[in-house]
């Protein structure tokens, strides 16, 4: 493996270490941006002409777009543009989850998404989010909260007392057997512990000042390269975190060339639920922030339309790597490996964005610039997932198709991929952005 696609990979590593939710993701990618001097603009503001250069907005912390100006007319030349989501599927603390069960404290969780739920246990977990808090102005104000020590454990039950799990899986009870212990009983109510502790994680905040909160579970091992030649990665959050960060990367890079279309990376929060959210690929924000910067180019409807049709949309999620221990869980004549380049995924009942026309020129680019590619389709027994891609043309009238990264144990609380492949995926997007 080279130096490149190792320190690629590290970089991706360190970037979804410190980013253990969505909102902690979106808060790095907006913090990436400013250093690189992209400009932060305000939805609810008016936007001018001198603020299009290079710039990005945000919606719900979670969710972010950034662009870039081309260099010939919008009009003429529309745009590219890359997306990938923020969120990844795991467990959420329950509003009121604090509870004693006999001598346990522990917390309530929410399935968010669809996780692999038997991966979650036996881990060291802890606690990711944000919460809002009433400031002594009387303010509403969001702090990004992290508790960086092992504070979780859903402990497994012992195979004395349950000795059919290595014939018939692990089953969790969602209700029942998925709360997390948090420590031992106390003299205080459960619900004023758990708001005690956070309130320690914010500077001036009291257990009386807090509102409300959003918090995740994830797991604190960081991110490793393993395997001989350390040939793959594991980490928590792969799908859909290293999407985001070449997505990320690819703008940045592009930023410094000159390409004709204007470059867009958009970065969306709830797709994991289904996207139909403010924040999320489904609502408005893409169309909204395309129809503005239109706008103050000059162009209103037609002409509008017109920058759309000349536009195309790369949506990047990751795909399922053939696994040697399951063959059968794949079709037979279109198994994709990790460290053997980004994998074009098409499906022709259209879950995914892809089709012939896109996949060609798509695939032109990849043999020009001599970067390697596969193509997965699901297997027909299998029911097949979804990305932002499909939503996103069928909204905008944009064509485009769905590639990503080859991984194992997707929805896994640790999955795996290829050290190799991120770097690959950078230089697809930043090409795709760039010409």
């Amino acid at each position: 493996m080279s130096l490149n696609n190792h320190a690629m990979a590290r970089v991706l590593l360190d970037f979804i270490d410190a980013s253990p939710s969505p909102w902690h993701a979106g808060a790095n990618l907006a913090a990436s941006l400013d250093r690189a001097g992209f400009q932060r603009l305000d939805e609810r503001k008016r936007w001018e002409r001198s603020d299009l250069e290079a710039a990005y907005v945000q919606r719900g912390t979670s969710s972010l777009i950034a662009f870039r100006a081309g260099q010939k007319p919008l009009l003429e030349a529309g745009s590219r543009i890359v997306a990938a989501h923020t969120d990844s599927p795991g467990l959420r603390i329950k509003p009121k989850g604090a509870h004693y069960a006999g001598a346990c404290l522990r917390l309530g969780v929410e399935i968010y998404g669809s996780p692999l739920l038997a991966t979650w246990t036996d881990r060291d977990l802890s606690l990711a989010g944000r919460v809002h808090v009433r400031s002594h102005s009387g303010e509403v104000m969001q702090h990004l909260v992290r508790f960086p020590d092992a504070m979780l454990r859903l402990p497994n039950l012992a195979i004395h007392m349950n000795r059919t799990a290595n014939e018939d899986g692990l089953k969790l009870h969602r209700q029942h057997e998925l709360p997390l212990i948090l420590g031992l009983e106390q003299a205080l109510p459960a619900q004023d512990v758990w708001r005690q502790m956070l309130a320690e994680q914010m500077d001036m905040v009291v257990p009386e000042d807090i509102l409300s909160f959003e918090m995740q579970v994830y797991d604190v091992q960081p991110g490793c390269f393993w395997g001989l030649e350390q040939a793959f990665i594991a980490d928590g959050q792969l799908d859909n975190l290293v999407s985001c960060h070449a997505a990320l990367q690819a703008m940045l890079r592009v930023k410094q060339q000159q390409p004709e279309a204007m470059s867009v990376a958009a970065f969306f929060d709830h797709e994991e639920i289904g996207s139909e959210t403010p924040q999320g690929a489904a609502a408005s924000f893409l169309g909204d922030v395309l129809e503005r910067i239109s706008e103050v180019c000059g162009y209103q409807g037609q002409d509008h339309k017109r920058m759309l049709a000349h536009s195309h949309l790369v949506s990047v999620d990751m795909a399922h790597a053939w696994h040697p221990n399951f063959p059968d869980a794949y079709e037979p004549q279109h198994h994709v490996q990790v460290n053997a380049g980004p994998v074009i995924k098409s499906h022709a009942c259209g879950h995914y964005l892809t089709d012939s026309v896109s996949e060609a020129r798509f695939i032109e680019m990849m043999d020009r610039h001599a970067i390697p590619w596969q193509r997965y389709i699901h297997r027909s027994n299998l029911a097949c997932g979804a990305t932002v891609g499909p939503m996103l043309g069928a909204r905008l009238g944009i064509q485009g198709l769905d590639i990503g990264s080859a991984m194992w144990a997707m929805h896994s609380a640790r999955e795996s991929a290829g050290a190799r492949d991120q770097d690959w995926l950078v230089q697809a997007l930043t090409h795709f952005l760039g010409e």
